[in-house]
């Protein structure tokens, strides 16, 4: 293990972190079982790839990514009022999706996949937030590299074989 090579685009990385929001941890990610990734390929925020950059393992790192640089400002025009209607499945609505803070896939009129909260009901129509789940929020975030490496064949298959984009057909990955 090469202690001294850095994190740079293309280096298969292990990080393990805290995530903090407003003081309240919502992700913890632990050495044992590190979040593992090739650097540079579009799987991090861009913010985040910036405070890593250069870091060897065994560094630690310690910053914060305001809302702008994280997952944006909430945007009002992404809270949406769908008829209930919509949710007709061969005749009946299931009532129980309409909960509110339930999340519910959905797809755009292009067909990219996308989740929305239930942020409000009324006897006919549902209000649904298709913000991210943590717009709005800046991200504290604590940890520490725990291997950088460069790419195995092994791990390039195993990337091919994996979809980060959601939706596999709308995605340039190639991952079927």
């Amino acid at each position: 293990m090469d202690r001294k090579m850095k994190i740079e685009n293309n280096k298969s990385i292990a990080l393990a972190y805290v995530l903090k929001v407003d003081g309240e941890i919502i992700e913890t990610v632990k050495k044992e079982q590190p979040m593992r990734l090739i650097f540079g390929q579009g799987y991090l925020l861009p913010k985040f790839e910036e405070n890593i950059k250069g870091k060897t393992i065994g560094d630690t790192f310690e910053f914060e990514l305001k809302a702008a640089d994280a997952y944006g400002e909430i945007d009002d025009d992404a809270f949406v009022e769908l008829s209930k209607d919509l949710f007709e499945v061969d005749g009946k609505i299931d009532e129980t999706l309409f909960t509110l803070g339930n999340i519910i896939p959905m797809r755009d009129s292009r067909g990219n996949r996308l989740n929305g909260t239930v942020d409000s009901i009324s006897d006919t129509a549902i209000v649904m937030n298709f913000n991210h789940p943590l717009a709005g929020c800046n991200l504290n975030f604590i940890g520490e590299v725990v291997d950088v490496h460069d790419v195995t064949p092994e791990e390039l298959a195993e990337m091919q074989d994996t979809c980060y984009h959601g939706d596999c057909r709308d995605c340039q990955c190639h991952c079927g």
